[in-house]
């Protein structure tokens, strides 16, 4: 708890000071009630400032920790009233990351053992990790000599998923599964290929227990359940990967974008959601959209991205909602901080696809080298799409992406183009180079 004093509250102070001093040399009384009026009055403004922000139980809870861009986030705050001292006045400032999030608020007359809660909703129109709070409490007192303020530690974390596209018409070439070399892999999810029966575990739900087999058993004189384990579908897998190199981007920086300001009252239009003009946004967005697309089709996707240096990232191919997030979720902090190059990256993780494997290149870069690594990928029977972000699109000076379009044409290589302002759902329903 800190004080904060005002020029008034000086002011003040100095006339109990010469109050004093004129009541002993004097001695007329009228001065010693003035210093009585003036101290009494700082003593109990002081009192009245800390007994205004003390008892005060304050609680935040946050109903969406994970939210996409254009959703809603909401959090709900109560301040309760613990002592039977009624409060004046009561400034609520929460200091959260979250743009355009506006959850400040002033409590008149809270009396005493009283609470008060208040609902928040901010519509998210910029993705990544952001921190909610901390809390400051401001009080004082009716004269306004002084104020007080009180700092909760009362955080939490929200992560803004980027924006996702639905792309009902996109059909890239899938990886083609050769007989023998389908993979039959365990999964916990309930699928139309059994694979056995095992022992029932705590946690198992009772839709997989296996009546005709646990029925057997009960004859025994070892009586238990028994549950079904089931396989996934040998589907070919799908690899995304993201040219995160930072001397490939162009656009306007992700810490320059300017945020949307959300209107004051309800009633004026909300902004829609948009790209920002750089290939960074494009490139995310057209991942994320890919990951989504491909799990809704229960698909097993993985992505590859290096960022941050040399750091890599890969997420291992899984299906499921569960691994959509877990894709989302490093979209929304990801930014091309990369210093390897794609055709480096595609050279180093290139032992991970087979003809079983749909690989899905999404990058800005127009250089020659990558598209040599892609032609001989598909030389070895990789089912390979591109999609360009051409960068010429994002700046005024020319860069050349016709080199790169000639060679991905002459080897057949299914290749989307996306330029600055276009809609992705419909510029990834025709490609070239069929």
């Amino acid at each position: 708890m800190s004080l904060q004093t005002f020029e008034r509250s000086l002011i003040a102070f100095i006339l109990w000071l010469v109050s004093i001093v004129v009541a002993f040399t004097t001695g007329a009384s009228l001065f010693f009630n003035v210093a009585y009026l003036l101290g009494g009055m700082i003593i109990f403004s002081f009192v009245w400032s800390w007994l205004n922000i003390s008892w005060l139980k304050v609680s935040r809870q946050t109903f969406t920790r994970r939210v996409q861009v254009g959703q809603v986030a909401e959090e709900r705050f109560s301040i309760e009233n613990k002592s039977y001292i009624p409060k004046l006045w009561v400034e609520f400032q929460d200091q959260s990351e979250l743009p355009n999030y506006r959850a400040s608020f002033v409590i008149s007359g809270l009396k005493g053992k009283e609470r008060y809660a208040r609902t928040f909703r901010v519509v998210c129109l910029q993705r990544g990790r952001f921190r909610l709070g901390p809390i400051v409490l401001i009080s004082g007192d009716p004269f306004g000599l002084f104020i007080v303020y009180q700092k909760l530690p009362l955080r939490s974390n929200i992560i803004v998923y980027p924006l996702i596209i639905p792309l009902p018409y996109f059909r890239p070439l899938v990886g083609e599964l050769i007989g023998g070399e389908s993979i039959y892999r365990r999964t916990h999810q309930i699928t139309t290929n059994v694979s056995g029966i095992r022992e029932y575990a705590p946690g198992d739900s009772f839709n997989r227990i296996h009546w005709p087999s646990t029925a057997k058993r009960s004859t025994s004189e070892m009586s238990r359940l028994m549950v079904k384990e089931f396989e996934l579908d040998p589907m070919a897998d799908v690899w995304i990967v993201m040219d995160m190199a930072r001397a490939v981007h162009v656009g306007t920086a992700f810490e320059d974008l300017p945020v949307p300001e959300i209107p004051l009252v309800p009633w004026e239009d909300m902004p829609e959601p948009e790209i920002g003009p750089s290939t960074e946004e494009y490139t995310i967005v057209v991942t994320a959209s890919l990951a989504h697309h491909f799990i809704r089709q229960n698909k097993s996707v993985g992505m590859i991205t290096y960022s941050r240096g040399g750091h890599c990232e890969i997420i291992q191919e899984d299906r499921g909602e569960r691994q959509e997030n877990r894709i989302l979720e490093t979209l929304a902090v990801t930014h091309p901080q990369g210093r390897i190059s794609l055709h480096q990256v595609l050279i180093a993780e290139g032992v991970r696809f087979t003809r079983n494997t749909t690989l899905v290149i999404v990058t800005p870069s127009v250089a020659l080298e990558w598209v040599s690594v892609v032609q001989h990928f598909v030389s070895r029977g990789v089912k390979t799409t591109t999609i360009l972000i051409d960068p010429s699109s994002f700046v005024d000076a020319t860069v050349n992406t016709d080199d790169a379009l000639e060679e991905l044409l002459a080897s057949h290589i299914p290749t989307y183009i996306v330029r600055n302002g276009d809609r992705i759902d419909e510029v990834l329903e025709s490609s070239r180079g069929f």
